[in-house]
């Protein structure tokens, strides 16, 4: 079975592969968040310690045990210890759920990139009504860019509880996303280790492409001052460690299972040490590079609206006290507001509610994270920008590109193990098995198209894995060191790669990582329960704003699940392997 298994073309390949999974939407979205939020260039500090402590070793001892073992997540951790087996499973039910809303993301770039093609772009105005006597009423109340995601693109619900139907334009570009991938993974590494030398070099080059615009932009130097200002104050605060820690282990896909089953196609002396120095180097790199991109579009855009707020005001000003123009400037505006407000004190009373009080840094203040980012954010900028369509569609093919390559690991998770179960793979061609696979998530994926899809989408983006992740990762590691034991894994690193482990992989490996885990368990555990009722943000068309409400008791049930599902896999499976064990021994005493 081992010389007939599948291997990468050459190293490359697999590095390839394994950056094309971990860089990811998180790098651009999630990560420029976090520096905005907990201190700018100061959270780099604890990003770089996590990414020793925790990044490096825990990637170094998945791609090590997939190399060793040439099996996917459920073989792989069943050779180490029969009673694991469920480790690998719950790796495969949490790729599972990730697989199920994950390609919705990529069906939203595939809408938005048909719809970049438009002159204007659909989301530069408000649409006119039905009377055509003046703007959409709910588009008036937010802006054009948030009008096209939740009414245009989502059509979503009120609330949770009003499911809504099928959106059939959603639903036929889930079916178009889930057709690619389905066409990516058709023949495993054959098909997939070409893809990856695309899927992981494209989005560096529409990010240089937007680094070279983005620091062209008038205000971008606004947003790059923002980002790279430490605020060493913050590290004080545990939850920007606590958040360096998170963004380091779900940036490089740890405990899902991809990297194990990428690991497994490799040739046994693969100097895997050499390439999670390499993949988590390059994943972070991504992460800094990719925060100076989008903090120079952050920087056009805040400059964009705060010079527009001033230049409303001015007008306000002009036009109420009838002042000779140029006689106000951004320059002088203060000035002019206190004199106004002293000469005209009742007129000037009445128009200040309309005085807005414009802020540059309140608009760099203003943080926005995952879909607002990626959705709403960039296409603000994109549609001031010259030659908009261009840049558009750079931007949802690059968003594309990323999506595509973690797709390919998610999907590698889920039918690496299927395809080395001699029941499965000797019934039905690998073809057969990836269609299955990709049909079955279409189907299921439907859901998120639905009016109510994207509180599905955030019920399973916040709830399928986090908990989940860091308890198979967690009984990973103590596996590894304490079950199959330490030394013996040196003996097998040593057999692989040349050379044994030196004291910071060991210490890493067996104390530091471990204790790093269970504090981000407990953190997330307690920060559960402290919550109380968990809420959600739903979307409010009178208002044009969300507004936060309480889930209803069956979401709370399928969180449960969610978790449940998972988690449950690792008692089930070291007890069903127990009862087998015992039945087995009382079967061989009763024949002898």
């Amino acid at each position: 079975m081992e010389k007939s298994r599948p291997l990468w073309d050459n190293p490359l390949q697999f590095v390839f592969a394994c950056i094309s999974y971990a860089v990811g939407l998180g790098n651009v979205w999630r990560f420029p968040y976090l520096c905005q939020m907990y201190g700018g260039g100061g959270f780099l500090i604890p990003y770089l310690i996590m990414l020793i402590a925790e990044g490096m070793p825990l990637l170094y001892l998945e791609l090590a045990v997939g190399q060793r073992m040439r099996q996917g997540s459920i073989g792989a951790w069943k050779i180490i210890s029969p009673y694991l087996c469920g480790v690998g499973v719950a790796s495969v039910v949490v790729s599972f759920f990730l697989s199920m809303y994950y390609n919705v993301i990529n069906a939203w770039a595939f809408w938005y990139l048909f719809h970049s093609f438009q002159d204007p772009l659909p989301w530069a105005t408000c649409p006119l009504n039905s009377n055509r006597t003046g703007y959409e009423e709910e588009c008036e109340k937010t802006s054009s860019t948030q009008y096209f995601w939740y009414r245009q693109t989502l059509n979503i619900s009120p609330s949770l509880e009003a499911s809504g139907s099928v959106q059939w334009e959603q639903a036929l570009c889930l079916t178009l996303a889930w057709l690619v991938v389905y066409l990516c993974i058709l023949r495993g590494t054959a098909s997939t280790g070409k893809v990856v030398y695309v899927t992981a070099s494209l989005p560096y080059c529409v990010l240089i492409i937007y680094l070279i615009r983005g620091l062209t932009l008038h205000g971008a130097v606004n947003g790059l001052i923002y980002m790279f200002t430490p605020k060493l104050e913050q590290l004080s605060n545990p939850k920007t460690w606590i958040s360096a820690a998170t963004q380091i282990f779900f940036s490089l896909g740890l405990g899902f299972g991809s990297l194990i089953a990428f690991a497994s196609y490799n040739e046994p002396t693969n100097n895997c040490q050499r390439h999670a120095i390499i993949v988590s180097l390059i994943n972070s790199t991504t992460s800094i590079f990719a925060s100076i991109v989008t903090f120079s579009i952050y920087g056009f855009k805040a400059t964009f609206n705060y010079e527009s707020c001033i230049n409303k005001v001015i007008l306000l000003l002009l036009n109420a006290f009838d002042l000779e123009e140029g006689s106000v400037t951004a320059d002088n505006l203060n000035e002019m507001k206190d004199y106004l407000m002293a000469t005209y004190p009742q007129e000037y009373a009445q128009l200040a509610p309309q005085i807005k009080n414009c802020s540059l840094e309140a608009e760099l203040d203003t943080a926005v994270q995952g879909t607002g980012l990626a959705f709403i954010v960039y296409s603000e900028a994109i549609k001031n920008m010259e030659v908009p369509q261009l840049y558009s569609v750079l931007y949802f093919f690059m968003l594309l590109m990323l999506g595509i390559g973690s797709m390919l690991g998610n999907t590698a998770a889920i039918l690496t193990p299927l395809t080395d179960s001699r029941a499965i793979a000797s019934r039905f061609p690998k073809e057969v098995i990836s269609g299955v696979v990709c049909f079955v998530n279409c189907i299921i994926g439907l859901i998120f198209t639905m009016e109510a899809g994207n509180y599905w989408f955030d019920i399973f983006n916040d709830y399928a894995a986090t908990l989940s992740l860091l308890l198979i990762v967690l009984v990973e590691t103590i596996a590894v060191c304490y079950i199959y034991g330490i030394r013996r894994f040196e003996k097998d690193l040593y057999t692989m790669i040349g050379c044994k482990p030196n004291w910071y992989w060991k210490t890493m490996w067996a104390f530091v990582s471990p204790l790093l885990i269970i504090s981000l368990f407990i953190f997330y555990l307690t920060d559960y329960i402290l919550t109380g009722t968990l809420q959600y943000q739903a979307w409010d068309a009178t208002q044009g704003q969300l507004v936060t409400k309480d889930y209803p008791g069956y979401a709370l049930a399928v969180i449960g699940l969610l978790v449940a599902a998972s988690t449950m896999c690792i008692p089930l499976g070291a007890l069903v392997t127990f009862i087998r064990k015992r039945l087995k021994r009382e079967r061989i005493s009763t024949v002898a």
